[in-house]
């Protein structure tokens, strides 16, 4: 048996302030979209700003359904909105946010696997890596460069 180390830089940063501005206004937008989210539910919001290649900036928000399995991530609404506007242009960049309605969330809150396998799928859809920036409601926020360093075992149409 040979075992195999994994490694990817996770960049910290304090608070939002430390962002370059571009990103601080990427994470800002979704910031503002927050107020979209369906979550009647679970009381958790969700919010994702993409930055395209164009220059654009499209939001999306968690979307609750009262049968759990059929509910929509944040990051699946705004992925399906670039690629329903802007089919051929490629993504740069996503910063997700989350709002609690019972607690405050003061560390970023990562995407589900699911999320990650969709943002996956347009990084190789345009071969391009996609930054993620990641905050709660305050303190800290993250950022990978690619996807692949939250899933680095990805499934892609090769290995169809």
């Amino acid at each position: 048996m040979k075992e195999l180390e994994l490694k990817f830089t996770l960049h910290v940063f304090e608070n939002a302030n430390e962002l370059s501005k571009p990103d601080a206004e990427l994470l800002e937008a979704a910031k503002n979209a927050m107020k979209d989210s369906y979550s009647p539910y679970s009381g958790f919001k969700v919010a994702a700003a993409v930055l395209l290649a164009n220059g654009k900036t499209v939001t999306g928000t968690n979307q609750e359904n009262a049968a759990y399995p059929v509910c929509l991530c944040a990051e699946a609404t705004a992925l399906s909105a670039c690629s329903a506007l802007y089919p051929d242009v490629a993504i740069n960049k996503i910063a997700i946010t989350v709002k609690s309605k019972s607690h405050v969330v003061n560390h970023p809150v990562a995407p589900c696997g699911v999320c990650r396998q969709r943002i996956s799928e347009y990084e190789n859809r345009f071969n391009n890596n996609i930054e993620i920036i990641l905050m709660g409601e305050e303190g800290q926020v993250y950022s990978v460069n690619t996807v692949k360093d939250i899933l680095p075992l990805t499934f892609t149409k090769a290995d169809l």
